[in-house]
């Protein structure tokens, strides 16, 4: 796709900006990816995100020596590799072996704990490197809707509970004012505002899309071509390039289905991918074309862009955003919120069969999972369970994986 390459190409001389901020001095944060983002990116901070610094290392083939070295150092098996990656590359200091050349110290570190080792992880960065540290709360939600996306984005009030809120707002603003120290700037809530909406009308556009994706006769575009066109607008979510961005993907999926254009000419089956990228095999995604005529159609950075994005602001933007970031790794991940979501989502876009990773050694990503597979196999899903990591190589078996795969295909089509 055009855009694919156009987002692709954009990403990578901004991010050679970035690295050359960082690595000549700027101050930066480091944060995970379930963190309000959008209050560094309004104040001007550089951002590094641990999980996809997680999936730049595994990119470049240098995971299992780190993992390697995880197990060295003592560490328990069930460290989650996508989170704890970078602090093992960070605590081994050999930043000549690292993309970048390593990171330097961060002047900020930002997790919300979202699981048990979260804050300790970064905990651990901060006694490192002396940053200033912001650990965020992830209380439960005492009665959780098994349909969250129904009341997400304007009644979030009601869904998430009014003292979940107040604690995310009350722990958001002191990370405002380190912001403001650092930046010399005061945080401007109207233009703070105005930010949100524009995120917001971002997200509906691609919406739209996941729509017209999902109801084309013929999928027009595979999760590896997706992937970017979405990823990386939200990295720079609200900004008039991202907005610019999406508009044209948009266009540009219109013109493929008015054309007839599928990913596979002979499609007969939809697959969705069920979990975090397969960093280091992409190509893993379009193995099944050929031969079973199947197609990856789905995958969660799309439609979750909608669910778990838009938050009518309702007068308080702080407040709306403490409502999109206060469950969103728990939907994405946790029962009773992830599996009826991904129920709806496979009735949405004709699924027959879910491929789920399932990685055996990051329990908050694994948690849900059966939870996931029963509801979709009750739901007339066929489901594929793939025992292995999103950054941890040493684990995967290529042709076992295919191989359970295509069974699976076969069967479909026997029966």
């Amino acid at each position: 796709m055009t855009c694919a390459a156009a987002a692709t190409a954009y990403q990578r001389d901004w991010l050679k900006g970035l690295r050359a901020q960082i690595t000549a001095g700027t101050a930066y944060a480091f944060v995970n990816a379930d963190t309000p983002h959008e209050l560094f990116h309004f104040m001007g901070v550089p951002m590094v995100t641990n999980q996809w610094w997680s999936a730049v290392i595994a990119a470049k083939q240098l995971a299992p020596h780190y993992f390697d070295r995880m197990e060295a150092l003592g560490f328990h098996a069930h460290l989650p590799r996508y989170s704890s990656l970078p602090l093992i590359a960070q605590m081994e200091a050999d930043f000549d072996r690292q993309p970048w050349g390593g990171l330097p110290a961060p002047a900020i570190l930002c997790a919300r704990a979202s699981s048990d080792e979260h804050p300790r992880i970064f905990q651990r960065w901060a006694e490192l490197t002396g940053a200033d540290l912001h650990i965020l709360s992830a209380p439960a939600v005492p009665d959780p809707a098994p349909d969250w996306w129904a009341q997400a984005r304007t009644d979030w009030e009601g869904l998430y509970g009014s003292a979940r809120l107040d604690l995310m707002v009350a722990e958001m603003e002191p990370l405002i004012a380190a912001l403001e120290r650092l930046t010399g700037r005061d945080f401007d809530l109207a233009g703070f505002a105005a930010y949100m909406a524009r995120i917001d009308e971002q997200e509906r556009i691609l919406d739209e899309v996941a729509d017209k994706i999902a109801n084309a006769k013929k999928c027009p575009i595979g999760i590896a071509e997706q992937m970017p066109n979405v990823m990386i607008p939200q990295w720079h979510r609200g900004s008039d390039w991202a907005l610019s961005h999406v508009c044209a993907f948009r266009d540009e999926i219109d013109a493929r289905i008015a054309a007839g254009e599928a990913v596979c000419e002979g499609e007969r089956t939809r697959m969705m991918w069920i979990g975090a990228g397969l960093w280091f095999d992409t190509s893993f995604y379009r193995a099944f074309e050929d031969s079973h005529g199947a197609v990856f159609a789905w995958s969660m950075y799309l439609p979750f862009a909608a669910d778990g994005y838009i938050r009518a602001d309702h007068g308080d933007p702080l407040r709306a955003l403490a409502a999109r970031v206060s469950a969103m790794n728990e939907q994405l991940h946790q029962p009773p919120w992830v599996n009826e979501w991904l129920v709806k989502e496979a009735q949405r876009w004709r699924i027959d069969v879910a491929v789920m990773l399932v990685p055996e050694h990051d329990r908050f990503s694994g948690y849900g999972s059966y939870f996931a597979r029963e509801a979709l196999k009750a739901a007339g899903v066929r489901v594929v369970e793939i025992l292995s990591d999103m950054v941890d190589p040493r684990d995967w078996d290529r042709a076992a994986m295919e191989a359970q795969v295509r069974a699976a295909l076969d069967q479909r089509e026997a029966a």
